[in-house]
């Protein structure tokens, strides 16, 4: 496939099927779109020591989040310049000061750079010193700390963080603002997740507002017939806080609202959310009033975005400070992540009311995230289904659309779904563009 071939597969408002089931395709996209793209890596929190770290993958490459002596995070492949060997196979854990190749005991500072080798003098002469291999572990082409959220991208040279994600961050800076004392800290392990499906099924569904009523109908339907046959006791439970709004119909998702920034990225609830009516904590706006002062603090508070999807692959909740990474394992293989923040300086019963919502909505154990799980396995058969190649997005699809500026439109457009296939179009091709026409491995 060449960069023609990728962008004929996108074409307005509908996307090829192969952008789904096709092998070639996901490792293209691991090869140019995970590589030009900036990418979620992890949160600071994580690694609040000098030498702490986290293993986790950017595409499908291994890395290492690490903190540096410096204080600085750093983030490196996690190979082995030797003989290739993964230096750290523990998903979290102190390195102390330097890194050691469990397989021939090369060790290495915790910026990657080569500290020693056992019997040094068998390579001299040998030309080791000057090659890549003798220079330590490889760093990723950049890395940016954003407020905690640590992002990498592969290239080493492409888009600035800040043009990439431009207005977008200002989800991030609600999420952390609503902390009185202005950071997150992450609040254990997140729930892992498997789903039998293309990554980007799960990226789409985040702004996907047609489907509630219909898909958790078996699931929020039934609880809340239920409270409704229990009278509707007041006051309500947190549990129905969170669930009876999955229920809410077109009208209210139609007013909610959805925004688009280029690039990809976009959110759900502009002017409203199904956030937007959970019973107030005590003690927490008064807390923010003495950090901020009470008309940012209300301001602040009063900004309720659904969902925010940056793009390629994860998705915040302010509301609720939650991250969901969504990591592509293959065309038909995604590991879900789904973290859960605690605002530093806020009452404690915040991170209890996200950590159920997690466990409620995002679990392997859940009686919501299930509804969703069955639609994207049998969309992911389905689109195996010969006589039909492409998936349609075209609702409220009015023509021609530019995705490089920012829009606000009707909460249930699909807008946001093109807006994702166009920079996946842009950053699949971006490193294709010196060779047109000349098949990519």
């Amino acid at each position: 496939m060449n960069a023609d071939d990728i962008r004929a597969m996108i074409q307005p408002g509908q996307v090829h099927r192969d952008v789904y089931i096709s092998d070639a395709v996901y490792r293209l996209e691991m090869r140019h779109l995970f590589t030009n793209a900036w990418v979620f890596v992890g949160h600071d929190s994580q690694t609040p020591n000098k030498g702490d770290y986290i293993t986790t993958q950017v595409g499908d490459q291994p890395v290492i989040m690490v903190r540096h002596s410096d204080g600085e995070v750093k983030v490196l492949y996690n190979r082995c310049p030797h003989k290739g060997t993964k230096i750290a196979i523990d998903r979290a854990g102190n390195t102390g000061k330097f890194f050691r190749c469990p397989y021939h005991a090369w060790s290495f500072k915790t910026d990657g750079c080569l500290l020693a080798i056992p019997l040094k003098k068998g390579y001299e002469g040998t030309g080791l010193s000057e090659s890549q291999n003798g220079k330590g572990m490889q760093a990723v082409g950049a890395v940016h700390n954003y407020r905690g959220f640590v992002f990498a991208r592969l290239a080493e040279e492409g888009i600035g963080f800040d043009e990439f994600f431009g207005g977008s961050l200002s989800s991030i800076d609600n999420m952390v603002d609503r902390a009185p004392e202005g950071r997150v800290e992450i609040s254990g392990p997140p729930l892992r997740y498997m789903h039998k499906c293309n990554w980007k099924m799960l990226v789409e569904n985040q702004t996907d507002t047609c489907h509630p009523m219909v898909a958790h109908e078996s699931s929020a339907g039934t609880a809340v017939k239920i409270y409704e046959q229990m009278g509707n006791p007041e006051p309500r439970p947190p549990a129905m806080q969170i669930i009876a709004p999955f229920m809410s119909p077109y009208e209210f998702f139609e007013d909610m609202g959805i925004r688009t920034w280029p690039n990809g990225h976009g959110h759900t609830g502009v002017n409203m959310s199904i956030h937007s009516n959970y019973d107030a904590i005590p003690g927490y706006f008064e807390a923010m009033v003495e950090s901020y002062g009470e008309e940012r603090a209300k301001a602040i508070l009063d900004e309720n975005r659904h969902n925010t999807v940056y793009f390629p692959n994860i998705m915040i909740k302010a509301p609720l400070t939650q991250l969901r990474n969504f990591i592509p394992l293959g065309a038909d293989r995604t590991l879900v992540e789904s973290y859960v923040y605690r605002l530093v300086g806020a009452p404690e019963q915040l991170t209890a009311m996200s950590a159920m919502y997690n466990r409620m909505i995002n679990a392997p154990t859940s009686i919501v995230g299930h509804d969703d799980l069955e639609m994207y396995e049998r969309a992911q058969e389905g689109l195996h289904a010969e006589g039909m190649q492409w998936v349609d997005i075209r609702r409220l699809h009015t023509g021609t659309e530019d995705f490089e500026t920012e829009a606000v439109e009707n909460g249930t457009t699909e807008r946001q779904m093109r807006n994702q296939f166009h920079a996946w179009a842009k950053f699949m091709t971006m490193s294709m563009e010196d060779a047109p026409g000349v098949a990519a491995q």
